[in-house]
């Protein structure tokens, strides 16, 4: 399993989140995964990633099933799909900025703690 925190960030919105890219380390691991249906092999299994917010809540798959505030979870969640090796953990997930919507990512807010 490769395992990120990371600070989901949008309009006045602060989350901290749980990435989980369910890689198997072992042969039991792949077989587990396999059995949750996941896929029969690494490469498939290695095609997800599970995430939920680190003060509770549901832990998702399926990027297409978030309620609100979906924008903020979709958006983070379809990002991780295919930009998860650009991302390391403890860094910032700006929603705003991936949609375009302004021209500089935000900074972390773990400068003000």
């Amino acid at each position: 399993m490769e395992i990120k925190l990371i600070e989901v960030r949008d309009r006045a919105t602060f989350i901290p989140m749980l990435a989980i890219k369910p890689v198997p380390r072992s042969e039991e691991e792949r077989y587990l995964l396999a059995r949750a249906g996941y896929g029969r092999s690494p490469d498939v299994q290695g095609e997800y990633v599970l995430l939920a917010r680190l003060d509770g809540g549901p832990l998702r798959y399926d990027h297409y099933g978030w309620e609100p505030p979906v924008r903020t979870y979709q958006t983070a969640h379809f990002w991780l799909l295919s930009h998860w090796d650009e991302i390391a953990s403890g860094d910032v997930l700006d929603v705003e900025f991936i949609l375009g919507e302004t021209l500089s990512p935000k900074p972390s807010e773990r400068g003000l703690w």
